[in-house]
């Protein structure tokens, strides 16, 4: 992919770091010349100019990009970057650092946002994940909870212990999507047996979380 990544600070360059080791095309583009350091992420096409700003944008053929990602310290600057990409640009997927969480509401389609991504929030859910049994952890949201990446970790007492994913009446729009099972990476198929300590990733509608997690506690059967 060819991604875009607006704002050049820690963030930014560790983010398109990653992406460039998994091989992907990256362009950084930030407005501070002092943050503008070619040796600092090699491989980078880098872009001085205000992202903020439609012509700028154009020159750095932004419309030639798969994915933005708009990851300054400034949530007033995500949101016009994010804006811009999506209506001005056709960009296919836009993600959008949330700096401060009070601000996180603005984060939606409305302003051309696919995926918002706030720090506090991923790692709030990263500790629940690492510390909870039995009740259903949202590790990602995307569309504002169109789609919710969740988390659930089995309980010895639940009653789908031994018995086949094909069994567990899933709520409607529900999609088990993998099963950790010790250092295992288990696809679910329909006859996979279900054990205790299994943590299981759902894709799933938020308005349903609850009925999840009360027919994998065997509240409903």
């Amino acid at each position: 992919m060819r991604v875009a990544i607006v704002g050049a600070g820690a963030v930014g360059r560790s983010i398109a770091g990653e992406l460039l080791g998994n091989g992907h095309a990256v362009m950084l583009i930030e407005k501070n010349g002092a943050k503008v350091r070619t040796k600092a992420v090699p491989g980078a096409e880098w872009v001085q100019a205000d992202a903020c700003e439609v012509t700028a944008l154009e020159e750095a053929h932004l419309a030639s990009c798969d994915v933005v990602i708009a990851a300054t310290g400034d949530d007033k600057a995500n949101l016009v970057v994010s804006l811009l990409a999506k209506t001005e640009f056709a960009v296919n997927r836009v993600v959008a650092r949330v700096k401060d969480p009070r601000n996180e509401w603005l984060y939606t389609e409305a302003w051309g946002v696919d995926v918002a991504v706030s720090t506090p929030r991923v790692l709030a859910a990263l500790v629940e994940e690492a510390v909870t049994v039995g009740d259903v952890v949202r590790l990602m949201s995307f569309r504002k909870g169109a789609a919710n990446l969740t988390e659930i970790t089995l309980a010895e007492d639940t009653p789908w212990v031994g018995r086949p994913v094909r069994e567990v009446p899933l709520p409607r729009e529900t999609v088990l999507t993998a099963i950790l099972r010790g250092e295992r990476v288990i696809t679910p198929s329909p006859d996979e047996p279900l054990e205790a300590g299994d943590e299981l990733l759902f894709v799933m509608h938020g308005d349903v979380e609850e009925d999840l997690q009360e027919v994998l506690s065997g509240k409903r059967v």
